[in-house]
């Protein structure tokens, strides 16, 4: 239970947005509260729940906001689509953004206020004299400083290098001429994250002193960013990539290194191995769950992590998110069924992830072995289906995670409440475009994942951010870069297989002969990451980290042919033409803050 952010909304007076435009002088207003708000206890905690309130509430995506920092990424991968056309994630598939767009600025500015607001509070938490000890102000502190190091890490993640303010705290009657501020590199941003994330993580807990502090940042926590930041420099993006050479500060200072540094990868892969040293399995595990028999079920394993509220795969999450919301998405429109069942079934799950599966036996579905069927139907009964239905043979004998998924016609709902509700995604069917107006799948299939079994409104889940399946991937793709061949890669690749119920890679009786090069391994990674952390806000970044968006996320993105009933509804079609060029690799600067800093410089094509 110590995974979950605790957050408290506080009032304006504590926590206002100043009217100053740009993100260096957006001083908070609790400046003007320094007295009141640090005198006693009860005000600063409040204020630092504040300053915990910036971590992203990813069930929020289908209309990202200026106040809880909910991303595009599901959408905006090719692994989804939202229906309605409001959606900023539509915007970035077409092209059609710019260094003006909200949601541009709306993440720059706030996790810059959540790293002034850190900052403002390491250097006021001492005034308070109250019911407090020194050891808690201690730990107070430092989650402070955890918390600014994983702001810097969402904004490098999204635009690259960034402003480093350090522990400058910048006053609000500060001369225009002290705001001007060029960006660091992007090795320094690194740098000071996992510096910073290492010396905080020095001063907290492995787990909460008690009970009321579930919730606040511990050591696993803020460790585990430090590892991402690792995984991100190491990457191509990243690690000399000459296409960025353009990328300078007015004084010439280049921002992305141009020479490929593989002790980077070796960095990464050792801070892994120490961080799972340390804390798996005694502290975080990977979830296993049996079925009412007693028997391990891969499809309940893999289904019920997201259910499962404080199991210990968990690493980080946050639990104020727009859990029902969420659930609205996934739920089809179930025309002329129980309100309970009854959602928009508006985040639509692309051909291209759902091709991306493996077969039951384990295989890509290009693979001859997989034996994957194109063609006819089957009576089939799917993991965690209380019934037998009429299934198109492409969904058949699919892995288990191709079930936690994924919605597809004819599959029966997971709220077997009111009855077994078999969703009809073909253009009259009950889920279908006809019939929902303007809730619908616009390719015939539905996100599934993180669905709970009940009532779609619900509003008490957490939005898992990082987990140990996340952990284990990230690991072994570093290690195969860094030191090819090393048994740990199949060791924790298999941990993940075998949890998800499919054959494991090696020689042995049943198993998958393993690639004995480092360029096969890598695809293997990279297909296994795609499977076991869809639709959790990995697609998008691994895509652009490892510079292939220009093939994964430019031109026809396909899905099932919504607007005819059977059998034509089958056919397989492109919904969408999208466009990626070199640009959006990186998000572009607010163009308000490269035009009133005149040594910040704008990313390359923006």
């Amino acid at each position: 239970m110590n995974k979950y952010i605790y957050v408290t909304f506080v009032t304006c007076l504590l926590f206002a947005t100043s009217c100053k435009k740009d993100f260096l002088n957006q001083v908070p207003n609790d400046r003007l509260t320094l007295e009141e708000t640090f005198t006693n206890r009860a005000t600063a905690e409040k204020f630092l729940n504040n300053v915990y309130s910036q971590i992203p509430d990813e069930f929020g995506q289908r209309d990202p906001n200026t106040g809880r920092n909910a991303g595009i990424w599901t959408g905006a991968s090719d692994e989804a689509e939202f229906v309605w056309g409001f959606n900023k994630a539509n915007n970035v598939n077409i092209g059609s953004w710019d260094s003006n767009t909200g949601f541009v600025n709306d993440y720059w500015n706030n996790f810059y206020r959540g790293i002034r607001s850190a900052s403002f509070f390491m250097a006021n938490i001492d005034k308070v004299t109250q019911d407090i000890t020194p050891q808690l102000i201690n730990q107070y502190k430092n989650e402070a400083r955890a918390l600014r190091a994983m702001y810097y890490f969402y904004l490098v993640r999204m635009y690259g290098p960034v402003v480093l303010l350090g522990e400058q705290v910048i006053e609000p009657d500060a001369p225009a001429a002290s705001l001007r501020l060029p960006r660091n590199s992007f090795d320094e941003c690194i740098d000071f994250i996992t510096s910073e994330l290492q010396s905080a993580s020095e001063n907290l807990p492995v787990n909460p002193i008690n009970d009321n502090n579930y919730g606040r940042i511990t050591k696993g926590m803020a460790l585990s960013y430090r590892l991402q930041a690792f995984l991100l420099a190491a990457s191509p993006l990243y690690n000399g990539n000459t296409e960025l050479a353009a990328l300078k500060n007015k004084d010439g200072k280049q921002l992305i290194s141009q020479t490929y540094d593989a002790g980077k990868w070796k960095r990464a892969s050792d801070a892994y191995k120490a961080y799972i040293t340390q804390f798996v399995p005694g502290t975080y595990s990977l979830y296993r769950k049996n079925d009412g028999s007693g028997n391990f079920s891969p499809y309940l394993s893999c289904r019920d992590i997201f259910l499962d509220r404080f199991n210990n795969e968990i690493i980080m999450s946050r639990m104020e998110a727009s859990i029902e919301g969420r659930q609205y998405e996934l739920t089809p429109y179930h025309n002329g069924k129980n309100s309970e069942v009854r959602g928009s079934g508006g985040l639509a799950a692309t051909q291209n992830q759902v091709d991306a599966f493996f077969t039951a036996n384990g295989r890509s579905i290009d693979d001859p072995a997989s034996g994957y069927q194109t063609t006819g139907f089957t009576d089939f009964q799917a993991p965690g289906s209380p019934i037998a239905t009429n299934t198109w043979n492409r969904w058949v004998n699919r892995e288990p995670r191709f079930y936690v998924n994924i919605t597809y016609h004819n599959s029966v709902w997971l709220n077997t409440n009111h009855g077994n509700v078999i969703t009809e995604m073909n253009n009259n069917g009950n889920s279908g475009k006809a019939t929902g107006g303007n809730d619908y799948s616009v390719t015939g299939y539905v996100v599934r994942k993180a669905m709970g079994l009940g009532n779609w409104r619900e509003n008490n889940r957490p939005c898992i951010l990082y987990r140990v399946g996340n952990l284990f991937l990230d690991y072994v793709e570093a290690l195969n870069e860094s030191t090819p061949g090393d048994p740990d890669v199949l060791f924790y690749l298999n941990q993940i297989r075998e949890r998800a119920g499919v054959p494991l890679y090696g020689s042995g009786v049943g198993q998958i002969a393993a690639p004995t090069d480092q360029a096969s391994m890598r695809e293997l990674i990279r297909k296994e990451r795609r499977s076991e952390l869809a639709f959790e806000n990995v697609r998008f970044f691994d895509t652009r980290r490892w510079k292939i968006a220009e093939t994964t996320d430019n031109g026809p993105i396909y899905g099932l042919n919504v607007t005819e009933n059977l059998p034509n509804f089958l056919t397989v079609v492109p919904f969408e033409t999208r466009v990626f060029t070199k640009r959006h690799y990186l998000f572009p600067i607010p163009a308000k803050d490269v035009n009133s800093d005149d040594l910040m410089v704008q990313n390359p094509g923006w």
